[in-house]
């Protein structure tokens, strides 16, 4: 397993409703708690806004992969 450390680019393993969020959506780790057990994960849109800045536990996110690849979606309005 890869080591998320601060300022990271993760992606989400699952949905956030609450937050309009969805699996894939990539996000930074802006802060580690305990050693890895969650982060701090800010979302941005391409224009630079903050789209949530959340707390969420390490089997929420992972790392990004060398296979990966970007993918935009509009942000459906809260």
């Amino acid at each position: 397993m890869n080591h998320i450390k601060e300022l990271d680019a993760v992606a989400l393993t699952g949905d956030l409703p609450k937050f309009g969020l969805k699996r894939g959506d990539v996000g930074t780790a802006v802060l580690v708690h305990g050693y890895g057990a969650a982060f701090e994960v800010e979302f941005v849109g391409y224009d630079g806004h903050t789209v949530a800045l959340v707390t969420l536990e390490r089997d929420q996110v992972r790392p990004l992969q060398t296979n990966d690849i970007p993918h935009v979606r509009t942000l459906a309005a809260a």
